[in-house]
This record gives structure tokens, C-alpha cells and sequence, in this order.
């Protein structure tokens, strides 16, 4: 291997070798209401205390805790390094709940007044006295816990791997039905992330043996049998186009144009990079037994490609997984195993096309195109009669967008607590969700969907939900302002 070569690939290491710290910090950027890059701070700076923490007592008391410090950190022993300190390996799991707890201390107490002798210490500097006080009882428990879950997680590696097709089945499914609820990651993040099949979790296992892999003539299968749990990604490659065609082939004739716009950007989006919700999220409020039967399908076509050989790290979509960490590099010595899994996944791009035509059409389901007003949820004149309403001071469409538009439908800044995001979606806590409008103002918006829970609610947006949240805060920000200046100019 060229040395230039080797100089880049210990670059593209980074992320992996990092994992922990950069879930810690990463957290909040979602999670934290206000000041989010203090939050991140804070939660660095508590992420590496609790660490410490834990070095120090095990060393110190290592034989109460069941844990021999004094061994190196290697795979099988227990334990790691991060940011040079020896530590329980509690990968990403240890980082979410730390990264959590701070960010909800940070939440709590970042703007709570303080004396004034003690105003030096307000905003981040309390934050993190308080985590740093917090961290010693947390690391305490850590040593007193960790290494029994560590049992635990070995145990299930065990069941799994005896498992074969039934855990691979029964995985697949889960992740892809609690996509709704927004559980799912807490199902395929210890697997990929964590140590729930292999030590590093299978995509830091999968990338550091890649090389070894590739230059094997023995089957994958035999190689990495865990890899099994990474073939979720086959069911947004394949079943997306069986899905996509379903829908395109029901709709009314007259409106399959509409739908296409609707669909190809969806379905290109689930292939390509592997996010799913904005297609999903087309059919699941509509359905949700299109939806169930999507989750069984998905999990059927993995199972069988495990059984006919198919393994690898097959999570994403083609651009960031199957084409540069799977097909190309396996290429030479597993051709055979590829073209199985292509033979299975298009095979199941026609049964999903059956499938879901078949119940579309026997159950007359209202899936986009084939109801008029379905189409026209998308038109801005229904948008404007659904509000009812048209100002000068919000004209989304033409104005602000669709950051304005969401601020109308969820019944303005006043009605806003906070608001959070993940990859796909809007978080947000509301005050009254009777101020808020109907599930076709969000979507003639372009939302794919809305999930209500309590004075909860998510707006599905898409990739771009970054920008869309920091423009709702802007604008939330501007409207306070006025208000404010409107009541001083009132009293003045």
C-alpha cells in the first residue's frame, strides 16, 4: 500500500475512532433548547470528567468493582481510550447518557439566576459545576453496572449469532416498524454503533477488516456472519422503486405527473443516501398497514439474502455504503455474492410492487394521486383557503418560505416552548396543540408528515430540516422582538 495512501486513510479513521466523544458532543446540537454550542462545551468538558472519574476509582478501587484496570485496553478486555484516558468501554451507550443528562442540566439551569456575588459563575460555568458534580455519582454507578451489562451484551451477542436468520429477522423488523415512533434508532444503534454483535459495532468492524475481506477467498458468510444485522439498507435500495412504482401505477392517470414530482425525489433520496422517512412518510399516515407490511417485506428479503450468503455493511443507500464499502472493493474475490443479493433484491422490488398494488387497489386506499384533494394539498391556493386566512405579515411561500409557513401552522412564536430536530424532522413542544392547524397545512407546506403526541408534535421535513429549524428560531426570535418593542413603545 503506497505510504501517501496510508497517510489519507488514517485521516478517514477519525469519526471511527472517536465515536463516543463525537455522539457526546453531537448531542446537544439536537437536544439543548437554547446556546447550543455552550451546551456542546459543557458536555464535552462533563463527558471527559466522567472518564476521569472512572479512571481514577478503578484504579483505585478496581478489585471491588470486578474490574482489572491495570490491563491493557484491548478487544475483550472492558475497556478503551478516550482522549488518552483508560476508561470502561461503554461506547456510544455511555456517551448518549452523559451527553443527555448534561444537556438536560444545561436545559434546567443554564439561564437560572444567580446571587449577584455569584454572577461570575451563571450560564455555562454553572452548567458545568453542577455536571461536575453529578459526574462523580454517575462514574460511581458506571463501575458499579457497566461491567454486568457488558455480560449481558456478550450473552446477546451469543444468542444472536445462535440466532442466524430468526435474529436477523427479528432485528430488521424492528428497526424498520418503530420508524414512527423514532425508537428505531435505539434498536440498530447498538449494533452498527455499539457492541451488541461485535466489539466497535459493525461498522467500525466491517471498515477495519475491509482490506482483509476483500483480499479473502473464503465467503463473507463464514468471515463476518454478523454482518447479517447491516443488510437493513437492502429494503431502501430495492423495495423503494417497488414501493415508488405502487404508488405511481394507482394513482388516477390524470394526476401521475403530480405524483412522480412527488415521488422520484424521495425514492432517488431513499436509493442513494438511505433516508427513507420522506418516501415512508407518504403512505404511513394514510396506511399504516402499507406500512407494517413494508416492515415484513424488508426484514423477509435481509433473511433470505443472509441465507443465500449475502453479508456486509449494507445500512445506507447506494453513494454511501453498498457502492464504496461493499460492491467495489468486494468485487474481485465475491462478485457471486453481489449478484445474489441483486438477483433477491429485485425479486422483491417486484413483490413489493405486487404486494402494495394489490392492497392499495382491494383495500381502496387513498394513497397520494388517487383522491383530487390529495393532489391539491400540494397547490398553494389550498393552502391559503385551509388557513383561511392571508396577511401581509406572513406570506410564506413568497417570503420566508417554508420556516414562515410552519410558525403559522403551529399557532406563532407565543405558542412555541422549544424545538429540537433530528435528521429528518422537527421536534418541537407546544403549549396548546389546539392552536396548532390540521396535518394538510403542514403537508400542502411540503411536510411529509405529522406525528401528535400530547402538546408534542414532529414535522417529517427532510434533509434540510437543519436550515428549517434555524429559521423558525430566527423568526421566533424577530416576533418576540416586536412584541417586546411594541409593548415598551405602549407603556412609553
Amino acid at each position: 500500500m503506497p505510504r501517501s495512501f496510508t497517510i489519507i486513510e488514517e485521516g478517514g479513521w477519525t469519526v471511527f475512532r472517536n465515536m463516543p466523544l463525537i455522539f457526546a458532543v453531537g448531542l446537544p446540537i439536537g437536544l439543548a433548547k437554547q446556546a447550543q454550542g455552550r451546551a456542546c462545551l459543557a458536555v464535552l468538558v462533563s463527558f471527559l470528567t466522567w472518564n476521569y472519574f472512572i479512571n481514577a476509582m478503578g484504579m483505585t478501587w478496581g478489585h471491588f468493582f470486578g474490574v482489572d484496570f491495570s490491563a491493557e485496553p484491548t478487544a475483550g478486555s472492558g475497556l478503551t481510550m478516550i482522549a488518552g484516558i483508560k476508561t470502561l468501554d461503554t461506547s456510544i451507550i455511555g456517551a448518549i447518557v452523559i451527553s443527555g443528562l448534561v444537556t438536560a442540566l444545561h436545559n434546567r439551569y443554564f439561564d437560572k439566576p444567580l446571587p449577584v456575588f455569584l454572577g461570575i459563575f451563571q450560564g455555562s460555568s454553572f452548567v458545568v459545576i453542577v455536571a461536575f458534580l453529578a459526574m462523580i455519582p454517575c462514574a460511581w454507578l458506571t463501575l458499579l453496572g457497566w461491567p454486568k451489562v457488558q455480560l449481558g451484551i456478550e450473552s446477546l451477542q451469543a444468542f444472536l449469532r445462535s440466532a442466524g436468520a430468526l435474529g436477523v429477522w427479528v432485528y430488521i423488523f424492528l428497526e424498520r416498524i418503530l420508524i414512527p415512533t423514532g425508537l428505531h434508532h435505539f434498536v440498530y444503534g447498538p449494533f452498527i454503533f455499539g457492541p451488541a454483535v461485535v466489539e466497535g459495532g459493525l461498522q467500525v468492524y466491517w471498515a477495519e477488516h475491509l482490506q482483509a475481506f476483500s483480499q479473502s477467498t473464503e465467503p463473507l458468510k463464514t468471515l463476518f456472519p454478523e454482518g447479517g444485522f447491516a443488510l437493513h439498507g437492502n429494503s431502501k435500495v430495492f423495495g423503494s422503486v417497488g414501493i415508488a412504482l405502487a404508488l405511481y401505477f394507482t394513482a388516477a392517470p390524470e394526476n401521475r405527473v403530480k405524483v412522480a414530482g412527488l415521488l422520484i425525489p424521495a425514492t432517488l433520496t431513499a436509493m442513494l443516501v438511505g433516508i427513507t422517512e420522506p418516501l415512508e412518510f407518504t403512505f404511513l399516515f394514510i396506511s399504516p398497514l402499507l406500512f407494517a407490511v413494508h416492515a415484513v417485506l424488508a426484514a423477509t428479503m435481509a433473511t433470505v439474502m443472509y441465507i443465500c450468503g449475502v453479508v456486509g455493511n449494507f445500512g445506507g443507500g447506494l453513494l454511501d455504503q453498498f457502492l464504496p464499502q461493499n460492491w467495489i472493493p468486494m468485487f474481485h474475490h465475491h462478485a457471486s455474492m453481489m449478484f445474489i443479493q441483486i438477483g433477491i433484491g429485485l425479486c422483491f422490488t417486484a413483490l413489493y410492487f405486487v404486494v402494495f398494488r394489490t392492497l392499495i387497489l382491494r383495500l381502496n386506499l387513498k394513497t397520494p394521486g388517487r383522491e383530487e384533494s390529495e393532489i391539491k394539498l400540494y397547490s398553494k391556493a389550498d393552502y391559503q383557503a385551509a388557513r383561511g386566512k392571508t396577511t401581509a405579515a406572513a406570506a410564506p411561500e413568497t417570503r420566508l418560505g417554508q420556516a414562515a409557513g410552519f410558525l403559522q401552522a403551529l399557532g406563532g412564536a407565543d405558542n412555541i416552548e422549544s424545538i429540537n430536530n433530528c435528521a429528518t424532522r422537527l421536534r418541537i413542544a407546544l403549549v396548546d396543540m389546539a392552536k396548532t392547524q390540521s396535518d394538510d397545512v403542514f403537508k400542502a407546506l411540503g411536510a411529509h408528515g405529522v406525528v401528535r403526541r400530547g402538546n408534542g408534535i414532529q414535522v417529517i421535513v427532510g434533509l434540510h430540516v437543519p436550515q428549517v429549524r434555524d429559521q423558525l428560531e430566527n423568526l421566533m426570535k424577530d416576533s418576540l422582538s416586536t412584541e417586546h418593542t411594541t409593548m415598551t413603545e405602549a407603556v412609553s
